[in-house]
């Protein structure tokens, strides 16, 4: 077994999760999340003890509807049943023998990027690739402001709006 198809698996995962907009995207994680743990129950691997884990794993999904870090301990949970299933030969698809190895490893991925913040890979991509305004020969608001207060240090008035000679003094500020 391949450990690249697991850890692309979890890549992917966070990526599509990454159409969710927040708040949705981390509470739609905590009902996931809240749903493998249940992934067991039909195959009774672990007898009773199946039943004790989804219940401690519905509290912890629970949690994670307020909290990405709820998620990440959640999916770390589900992480060590499914090496108690990879170790007992029950896995979580029963004719796919190293599924609950493969979900073991796939688990992880996710749960860090849980413990991240769950962000959109999305917009950590476009953020990491957009052109700044500086490039494109306009001054970026960095650099707009210290030029500014570089003025007004050197004894010019710091002018924010436009010339109004209505308004005290002459200048207006500017419009919302």
């Amino acid at each position: 077994m391949s450990i690249v198809a697991p850890i692309l698996i979890g890549l992917v995962y966070a990526l599509l999760m990454s159409l969710i907009r927040e708040p949705h995207r981390r509470r739609f994680n905590a009902v996931m999340v809240g749903g493998a743990g249940a992934a067991y129950l039909s195959g009774g691997g672990t007898g009773g003890w199946e039943f004790l884990f989804t219940a401690v794993l519905t509290y912890v999904a629970y949690r994670g509807l307020e909290s990405w870090t709820f998620i990440g301990i959640a999916w770390l949970l589900h992480t060590a049943w499914d090496v108690v299933h990879h170790i007992k030969g029950s896995p979580i698809i029963p004719f796919a023998h190293d599924s609950s190895l493969g979900c073991a490893i796939c688990d992880p991925v996710i749960a860090l990027w849980c413990f991240w913040g769950g962000p959109s890979l999305i917009d950590i991509v476009r953020g990491r690739f957009k052109r700044s305004p500086a490039q494109d020969g306009v001054p970026s608001e960095r650099a707009a402001g210290a030029s500014a207060s570089a003025s007004a240090s050197a004894g010019e008035p710091l002018v924010t709006g436009t010339r109004d000679p209505a308004v005290s003094g002459g200048t207006r500020p500017p419009s919302r």
